[in-house]
């Protein structure tokens, strides 16, 4: 369904740092990047779609954030999701909700929300039953 995702980053060099350690918290390799335009895209390893893209927008504009605009990345599972977050935050992200529980959108939904120094809001997310 989704090729993929590009977000928008005003200083290239700050969110290559940022997303490549959250990226590898979710098992995700990187799969080019390029100073020079800048752009850098990461994925699953093994799948080359969906791309996760982050660079300067192409219109050469500064990049903004949308309201009411979130990337949601899966985990694979509630302590990949505490991980990714908690590495977030120690990167520079801004909490916009701790790891925890949310059945309001079903019993076994486990995500973290986190805005990057642009103010991209993502959401890492797991959708299965808590490991026994």
């Amino acid at each position: 369904m989704i090729s993929h995702i590009h977000l928008g980053v005003n200083d290239f060099g700050r969110a290559f740092t940022f997303y490549s350690s959250v990226m590898a918290e979710l098992g995700h390799v990187l799969k080019f990047c390029d100073a020079g335009k800048p752009w850098a895209g990461w994925m699953a390893e093994g799948a080359p779609r969906p791309l996760f893209i982050v660079g300067k927008p192409h219109d050469g504009e500064a990049a903004s954030a949308g309201n009411g605009q979130m990337v949601a990345l899966l985990a694979n599972s509630r302590q990949t999701v505490d991980r990714v977050y908690a590495c977030a935050i120690e990167h520079g992200a801004s909490c916009e909700g701790e790891p925890g529980l949310r059945p309001h959108y079903h019993p076994d939904y486990y995500g973290a929300y986190f805005r990057d120094a642009d103010g991209n809001k993502l959401c890492i997310c797991c959708h299965h039953p808590e490991a026994e």
